[in-house]
């Protein structure tokens, strides 16, 4: 659940827009965390990059956090369209000249082109790049298919209000650092991606509907187990985009209890689950986290 799954669902919905149905709205009562000194606050929210429209979230707790915030800080702020696609096609863009169908064995090849074919994704057009690319282009599809829309997503709404507000919008990774985790990774390593996400995509839409029940009833442990088990085919990917990043921003959020202020900090709810997340990486490092509720900004 990164943040690449709003950008790659932007592009899914280029290429095969599907409708989303309208539905009565629905209330979700994501979890919020706190850390804070003498004179830092900063918000902790696991986000959710796409959503249904009608899902309820920005209210009680987590708005008030919100508003009371200086600053909104995300994974990434998203560049210009332009930008973004010099950032991917330098990054994605394979340099062996090699098609990628030709880099899989006869069986994964058959799988990937039927799912591409399925997807309604011209598999041509991916030949020149790393496999990676169509392993994330595909594992948003079924999430488009299902109504998901990046423009419902935590991240869009949280910016719409910060611009509204006049807060200001930092990014705690830039396109390419994001990218690059993809791009870094060795070759058999993206393969491995790519045959696991075309492997899982039956089953896609069924398991993310789990992780976003588990988001919207705030019961992060539910949703950390089911990550855990998501990512134990590949754990040199679980690695590499989220165990390590995890580590990386809880230095940055120890670092930036240093100086004065209130922050409303946004990343991907997998990134706040688990026992390797980043709230187990701040209590490591002997800083306190505390859950938040409601009831706590009635008390002030």
């Amino acid at each position: 659940m990164t943040r690449l799954f709003s950008l790659f669902a932007g592009i899914a919905l280029l290429l095969a827009p599907f409708p989303a149905l309208a539905k009565a709205p629905e209330s979700a009562s994501p979890a919020l965390w706190v850390v804070k000194d003498a004179d830092t606050t900063i918000y902790l929210f696991g986000s959710v990059h796409v959503l249904k429209p009608g899902t309820l979230w920005f209210d009680d707790e987590v708005k008030a956090a919100f508003d009371a915030s200086d600053e909104l800080v995300l994974e990434m702020v998203e560049p210009p369209a332009p930008e973004m696609a010099k950032v991917m096609g330098e990054l994605g863009m394979a340099t062996d000249g090699k098609p990628l169908s030709e880099k899989l064995d006869a069986t994964a090849r058959a799988k990937y082109l039927a799912a591409m074919a399925d997807a309604g994704i011209p598999w041509q057009g991916f030949e020149r790049f790393q496999p990676w690319m169509p392993g994330v282009m595909l594992s948003v599809m079924p999430l488009v298919k299902g109504g998901y829309l990046a423009e419902e997503g935590v991240e869009k709404i949280l910016s719409a209000a910060a611009a509204t507000a006049g807060k200001p919008v930092i990014g705690l990774e830039t396109a390419s650092e994001q990218l690059g985790y993809f791009a870094g990774l060795p070759e058999a390593q993206q393969i491995a991606f790519l045959n696991e996400t075309v492997n899982g995509l039956p089953k896609a839409d069924a398991e993310f509907a789990n992780l976003i029940k588990a988001w919207k009833a705030g019961k992060p442990d539910s949703l950390g187990r089911q990550m855990n088990r998501s990512l134990e085919a590949t754990p040199e990917l679980a690695q590499v985009l989220l165990f390590g990043r995890n580590a990386k921003w809880a230095d940055w959020i120890a670092n930036r209890l240093e100086k004065p202020g209130t922050l409303f900090i946004a990343v991907g709810a997998g990134h706040l689950a688990g026992p390797r997340s980043v709230i187990a990486d701040l209590s490591d490092r002997k800083i306190a986290v505390k859950r938040v509720t409601a009831r706590d900004f009635k008390q002030k």
